[in-house]
């Protein structure tokens, strides 16, 4: 049943990240990445907000709407949420040399790869 929730929580986010996407390309143009900046700043909010009410109010809170909107919604508006959530976890734990290692490679590694994607794509096709 849990995927059966995930699922439908991330069509929901999938179709929000686009509209988000299309309302800023025609407000703002397509000349910087306005849409996807939003929607990493606002799924970032959102995860906090959402995460902290669990945290403090939401004790007896099924485990289906924790994934719903969670892994579902916010996963399927934005994974950088769940990057912030874990780093966050890590910063919150004290761990910093972890949470540096995670931020640092987690953003180059995956610039990186994006580029080693690029690279490969273009030889191959």
């Amino acid at each position: 049943m849990g995927y059966l929730i995930v699922f439908v929580g991330a069509g929901i986010g999938g179709v929000l990240r686009h509209g988000v996407n299309l309302m800023a390309a025609r407000l703002l143009g397509t000349a910087f990445p306005f849409g996807t900046m939003f929607v990493n700043l606002a799924g970032s909010l959102a995860m906090g907000l959402i995460v902290g009410y669990f945290a403090f109010k939401g004790e007896g809170a099924p485990q289906d709407a924790r994934l719903f909107l969670t892994t579902g919604i916010l996963g399927g508006f934005t994974t950088f949420s769940a990057f912030s959530l874990d780093f966050a976890t890590l910063v919150e734990r004290g761990d910093l040399v972890n949470a540096a290692l995670y931020g640092g490679i987690s953003v180059a590694g995956s610039v990186l790869a994006l580029f080693a994607g690029l690279w490969f794509a273009r030889l191959v096709f």
